[in-house]
Parts: structure tokens; sequence; C-alpha cells
């Protein structure tokens, strides 16, 4: 029975199309050409920050540079589905693979779940394994009574299955609709298009 549900951040909960933007400008390239060059970069299964090697740009920004969420990046559907889920029952958290100030940023946005964890706070990213211990330690449940939920067959579906946990994958972003051809992505426990549609699923795996 799943009886709790933990998102990850960026292309789930947040749009990163502005942010995306951004560093398309930064490198002085047309959003198409960064787009573009970021979705080869994603189906040659490369890390994202090849981009700045694909694109030839001999330097790159800072974490912190550039890469602010702002309130308007959260996805309309987030507010719906957690009211949605916390009325269900479910438990609900956030951890992803983001600098520590994204803890305060989705803190400040008053989301109504349990915590907010990053990477950087944890001291280990996605997709290593103890990241996802870390999660199951932090919300205190079996593994299989998690749900994880996010955008990244690599980073996400993948080793959150091989830790033990339920696994959603959300087709939206550039890693989701260029992952969804994956073999693995075959290996989701459930496949979405929407936050809109996850109570429902989730519930029907609960039923």
């Amino acid at each position: 029975m799943i009886r709790a549900v933990v998102f990850d951040v960026g292309g789930t909960l947040v749009d990163e199309s502005r942010v995306l933007g951004q560093w398309a400008a930064f490198l002085g390239v047309e959003p198409g050409e960064f787009f573009a060059t970021l979705g080869a970069v994603i189906e040659r299964r490369e890390h994202h920050r090849r981009i700045f090697d694909a694109l030839q740009s001999g330097h790159e920004p800072a974490a912190d540079q550039l890469f602010r969420y702002e309130a308007g990046d959260l996805f309309p559907d987030v507010r719906p589905c957690l009211e949605e889920l916390r009325q269900g029952g479910y438990r609900v958290a956030i951890a992803g693979n983001q600098p520590s100030w994204t803890e305060a940023f989705l803190g400040d946005l008053e989301l109504g779940v349990e915590f907010v964890a990053s990477s950087h706070s944890w001291g280990v990213s996605k997709p290593d394994a103890a990241f996802f211990e870390r999660l199951v330690a932090e919300v205190g449940l079996s593994a299989r009574e998690i749900a994880y939920v996010g955008d990244r067959i690599d980073n996400d579906v993948v080793p959150a299955l091989d830790a033990g946990l339920f696994t959603v994958f959300l087709r939206r972003g550039p890693w989701g609709y260029v992952q969804a051809s994956w073999p693995e992505a075959e290996r989701a426990d459930l496949r979405i298009e929407s936050l809109a549609e996850l109570l429902e699923a989730v519930a029907t795996v609960r039923a």
C-alpha cells in the first residue's frame, strides 16, 4: 500500500523553461538552438552540463548565478495535486537534485508538505542509491510504501526502483519527452502526463 508520495523538483513541480532560456541567453545562442542541443545531449545519455561543450561556449555559469526559480515557475497542476493527495490521506514530501536554496524557495510557497530536501543538504545526489536510502529514512516507511514521482528515467525511475520504491514517471519537460522512448521507461510502475492524473492512478494501486 502506498502511504507517502515524494516529488522530484525540476521538471516535475517546477517548469524550468524560463531558467533554461536564461542559460541560452548567457551562452549567446537562440533558445531553439539551446533546446535542440539539450535534447541531443539527453538522447546521448550525457550529463546536462555537456551542453556547454556541445555549444562550444568555453565557459559555464555557477549554479547560483542563473538557476533561480520564481513562484511563477510552479506548474499549475502542483497545488491541486498536493491538496488532493493530502485529502486522500497520503503523506507528501519533496526531495530532488537541487542546491540548498531550493528548500527555502519551496518552503516559502507553503505547499503543505512534510519536508523539502535537496541533494546539496543531504550531501548525495541522484542517481546514487544513498539518496533514496536517505529519502526512505526521512519518510520513515518501508520503501515500497513510498511513491517517487519524477520526470527522468535515469535519475528518478530506475534508481528509485532499484532502491525498492514505487515509481511514477511524469512525461513532461525536456528529459521527460526524450526519455519516454527509452526501453527503461517501461520499468516505471505508473506513467502519467500530468499531476492531475496522479491521485487516481495511485489510489487505484492502493485499492
